[in-house]
């Protein structure tokens, strides 16, 4: 944590200290005032050439670094760290402010980025209050998922070259009695040629269609009596075996189905904003 803490210009911490940035824009020129008990300075954590910092940029700037975990968690020490952090953005970003940097395009519309990115994400969890996805949900988003995936892996080898020419050359090579393995160790450009283009077990999924076809062709033992070309070179394909895949119990997959079912009313929710709304691109 310590070394985390230490980290003062990470992203998270960039995004959280955009109020700050925006006060320093506004306020970094402003003279001192008492501070009275109602005023921000008597409820800041800090006051930087008279500018407050209000204990809620303290709060959000580190609940962002904390990322989920608790604040208790931090040592008096840390937690100075982070106001450190604060106030050494304060300071930057109010001379950035004196030097007319708020006003170069290129700040201007990173600020306006960060603040619809922030927005956004404000707008995403009220959303999702009180909309946590139920057993029904869960376990009708676990079916599909079960439904659509695939049943069977596959063990196969390759060989990947440039050209069909070089596999057709290879593919004779290997029918005249030459061994797959030991042509692809000699001559393939895969990183796989070092286990005699072995690429262990996989599903389709996993492998640019082309391939994937070729291979759902072939029974055990069998090669690709053809070169099979994708956007990588040509390949000559192996299937050495197949077998079933059993599907992972809904327990141990539920937080990845919960996430997903999240994403998809979330992704629902900005559909029907879409809809209604008038949008002109203009790239």
């Amino acid at each position: 944590m310590t070394q985390f803490l230490r980290t003062p210009w990470n992203l998270v911490a960039a995004v959280a200290a955009i109020g700050v940035l925006l006060t320093a824009c506004g306020k970094g020129q402003q003279a001192a005032a008492p501070a009275a008990a109602d005023t921000p300075a008597a409820t800041s954590v800090a006051v930087v050439n008279g500018t407050p910092i209000p204990r809620s940029d303290y709060d959000a700037f580190l609940k962002n670094l904390l990322q989920g975990k608790p604040a208790t968690d931090l040592t008096a020490e840390q937690k100075n760290q982070v106001l450190d952090e604060l106030i050494t953005m304060q300071l930057v970003s109010t001379q950035a402010a004196t030097d007319g940097l708020d006003k170069d395009p290129e700040v201007a519309a990173n600020l306006d980025v960060l603040r619809m990115r922030i927005l956004s994400d404000a707008e995403s969890q009220k959303f999702l209050k009180g909309k946590e996805p139920t057993d029904a949900e869960l376990h009708a988003e676990y079916d599909s998922a079960i439904g659509s995936m695939d049943k069977t892996e596959y063990h196969a080898k390759h060989i990947l070259v440039p050209s069909k020419e070089k596999a057709d050359q290879l593919i004779k090579k290997i029918k005249a009695g030459a061994k797959f393995e030991d042509v692809a160790k000699a001559e393939s450009t895969d990183n796989s040629k070092t286990s005699g283009g072995d690429l262990g077990w996989f599903t389709l999924t996993r492998m640019v269609k082309p391939f994937g076809d070729a291979v759902k062709t072939l029974k055990k033992g069998e090669m690709t009596p053809e070169p099979v070309q994708t956007q990588f070179g040509w390949h000559i394909i192996k299937l050495e075996d197949t077998r079933d895949v059993a599907p992972p119990p809904f327990e141990q997959v539920k937080a990845q189905v919960t996430k997903g079912v999240i994403q998809k009313k979330l992704l629902a929710y900005v559909d029907d904003l879409k809809k209604s709304a008038k949008i002109e691109k203009k790239l």
